[in-house]
């Protein structure tokens, strides 16, 4: 299977872009946050936050379908660490991911197995840690660690 997922991206201003998903998806306005633009979308290490969050959240709740297990919702945070490197430029070095189930863990069954497999299933995480180490954390809802970064 090869799929080629793309969207289509059209400066509308300084540093604002629009972005186009096709017809089934409404456009989506990315900017860079001021000094550099006006802030009037997401930036870019925002996106990339967001789509490693979405990405695990998703295979998380997949993992828990798979064993029947309702989360009774999933909260997801994710986090880019950005620093310089030896070049003085700005790098992401790290994304966190905090991912809250809605439900408490003694609820649910066969943690162990799905917690040691939900981040094989999500496609950008496990590409993107190829460059960037990606750290996963799951608690449930009274905030009891269930998998550690």
């Amino acid at each position: 299977m090869n799929l080629r997922p793309s969207v289509t991206l059209a400066q509308t201003d300084r540093y604002r872009f629009e972005i186009d998903f096709g017809e089934a998806i409404a456009p989506l306005d990315v900017d860079e946050p001021p000094p550099i633009g006006d802030g009037e979308g997401p930036a870019p290490e925002q996106m990339i936050a967001a789509s490693v969050g979405y990405c695990l959240a998703a295979s998380l709740f997949f993992a828990l379908g798979k064993f029947k297990q309702d989360a009774e919702g999933i909260t997801t945070r994710a986090t880019c660490t950005i620093e310089r490197n030896e070049n003085n430029r700005l790098r992401i070095t790290e994304i966190q991911v905090d991912i809250t189930l809605g439900a408490e863990a003694a609820q649910l069954e066969h943690m162990d197995r799905i917690l040691s497999q939900f981040e094989n299933f999500c496609t950008v995480s496990e590409s993107v840690k190829s460059g960037i180490p990606v750290k996963v954390s799951v608690s449930d809802r009274t905030g009891m660690a269930l998998k550690q970064a």
